[in-house]
Formats: C-alpha cells, structure tokens, sequence
C-alpha cells in the first residue's frame, strides 16, 4: 500500500525547516565571505591631501605597487619629486598604472614602451622597475623638465601621438608622488585583508620587494642591516645577528633590513638626511607608504611609524596613533613619534 501523504500540518513544519537551513547557509557563507575579504570591503586603495581637504585618487592593488616602483627608482636615482609626478601621470595615461602585456604595434609595460625603438627587450620593458629606470634616464636629458609643463615633459621622452593627454593626469599623480616619496605623511591607506595569490611573502617577500624597487645601494644608505630574527646573519653564520651589506648583485638574503622577530621587518631610518637630501621622516614615510601600497601582494598585515599605524582590514583602514603618546606627536606636524625605523608585520 502506499504510503499516506504528509498532513499539511507535517508539511508546513517540513517547508519551515527547509526554509531556515537556506537562510542559515546564505548567512553562514555571508559571514566567510566578510572575513575572507575584511569585512566585504573591495580591496582598493586611497590618497588624500596633506591636509585631508582636497580631493582623493583611489587605485586598485595592481596600480598602488606599480607606483610605489616608479617612485621608489626615480628617488633611487636621486630625481626631485617634480619627475615623479611626471612619470606617474605619463604611465597613469599610458597604461592605467598596470604592467601591460600588449598595446599599440609592439608597446608594452607600464610606459608602452617599444622594443623595436631601443627601449629594451620585451622581458626588459615589462619589467616595472627597468621600465622606470628608462623613462628616469630620458627625462633627465630633457633640459630644464622640472620647469617645463608636464604634458611637454612628458611628450619629450615619449613621442605619443596624444601629447596633451598626459595633463589631465597631473592633479592625481601629484598626490601619489606627494604620499610615495613621503613628503605627505599618513596620506595613503588601503582597504582590505592582506592578500593570498602571491609567489613570496613573509619577510623574504618584503626582503626581495625592497631590493627590487629601491636597490641594495640605497637602502643600505639609509642606515640599514640585515637580521635574520634567529641570532643568525641572512647567510646563516651566527656574525651577532648582523651582515653587513657588500656592494653587488642583489638577492633576498642580502636585503639591508633588520627582522626583529619572525613576521617583523624593521626599516632603519638614517638620523640625518637621507643621499636624495630629504629629511628623515620624508624616507621614514615614502618606506610606510610603500609597505602599504604593497600589502595584498606581499600579505602585510601592519604598517607603523612615527607613532601611527595602518592595520590591513581595519574599518576605513586609516593611519591610527599607536598609543596617547603617538597621538600627541602625530599632531605636531605629522612625523611625529620615533621616526627611527618602519616596522612592517607580515601575515603568518
């Protein structure tokens, strides 16, 4: 005999049941969702004027670690903020500040450069640290470019066939160079959590992603020193804890940075001005902004110095004094507590 059908009675608490169990899936992978991503936040990040009243530019990830390249190379070659701006607003126009792999017959990278007009190999020219050099080393032959108006600054080095594109760029590029070579402090954040598709992370990731952008040469004239965390040297020979940088050919171990414990990356900022002349806090504040600007793609999870923080997928993900002390020295003119060193704190 077949079996009697459910009352409505049994079926009305069966479509109850079924009806509670899908809304506690969709808030159960809601809430996965909100910590997977910092609380559903995009990640994106932001640059704002020194004095928080002027307008913002917001980038993607991508576009804040190719600008913090570009900077850090034009500094390392000791170039004026001036031609950051002007190489900023050229590969914001040329590419949107991503590492293009095509473009207009052979040009490619962040510039668009052209292997087939001596600018370098294809791997050369997508290459975001060369492709800076190589604009750097251009504009630099371009006489008086600091004075000249950017869109003719930029013109002269790259030859486009738009040339006044290049200007409507300027307002944006100049709050990135302003916040990258740290003349602005605590004017760049980014939302999100620290990110999870990356090849090397931890303080190896940050290690290689310094030498990388700034060169082994201008870190270490910075004041800084390589620590292994394990009172052993990066190449493992137990010199106090400390290796000395020799001049050569760059590589993780060699990066002049001291770890002070497993996740911790130290910065040591020089106490007097840096090669480029800038003060200190302006170093101290372009190495903070460039830990942030890299921090899903190294997987950083905090940034502090003079006596401020930004904590990756904090709500608004601003800069935030460490303790009373930090605050009373962040308003006094915005360097403000120990501007001895940038400490980085990587994810597990």
């Amino acid at each position: 005999m077949p079996e009697p059908s459910p009352s409505p009675k049994r079926r009305g608490r069966l479509l109850r049941f079924g009806a509670a169990c899908v809304v506690l899936s969709a808030v159960t992978g809601y809430v996965v969702v909100q910590y997977v991503t910092g609380g559903g936040v995009k990640p994106g990040c932001r640059v704002v004027s020194a004095d928080g009243t002027g307008p913002a530019y917001e980038f993607t990830p991508e576009q804040a670690v190719n600008a913090a390249t570009i900077t850090a190379v034009g500094t390392g070659r000791n170039m004026p903020e001036r031609a950051v701006t002007i190489a900023l607003a050229t590969a914001i126009q040329e590419s949107a500040l991503r590492n293009l792999d095509h473009g207009d017959r052979d040009s490619l990278g962040l510039f668009q450069q052209r292997p087939s007009m001596g600018w370098g190999s294809a791997a050369e020219v997508t290459d975001p640290a060369y492709a800076a050099n190589e604009f750097y080393e251009h504009l630099a032959k371009v006489r008086g470019y600091a004075e000249l108006p950017l869109t003719v600054a930029a013109q002269r080095v790259q030859r486009s066939g738009y040339p006044e594109a290049y200007a409507k760029h300027e307002p944006d590029a100049t709050l990135l160079a302003a916040a990258l070579t740290g003349s602005a402090a605590a004017t760049l954040t980014c939302e999100g959590r620290a990110g999870t598709a990356v090849t090397a992370a931890g303080p190896d990731g940050v290690r290689a992603a310094l030498v990388r952008d700034f060169g082994r040469d201008a870190l270490q004239q910075a004041g800084a020193e390589v620590s292994a965390g394990d009172g052993k040297n990066a190449d493992g020979d137990g010199e106090g804890g400390k290796d000395a940088v020799a001049a050569g050919g760059a590589g993780a171990s060699d990066v002049p940075v001291a770890e002070t414990s497993g996740r911790t990356v130290t910065l040591p900022v020089a106490r007097d001005a840096g090669p480029d002349g800038r003060p200190v806090a302006a170093r101290g504040w372009q190495l903070a902004h460039w830990a942030v600007a890299n921090a899903s793609a190294l997987r950083i999870e905090s940034v502090s110095y003079a006596g401020r923080e930004w904590v990756a997928g904090s709500s608004g993900s601003t800069w935030r004094p460490r303790d009373a002390g930090g605050a009373a020295a962040a308003e006094a003119g915005g360097a403000g507590g120990d501007t001895g060193s940038v400490r980085i704190v990587t994810a597990r």
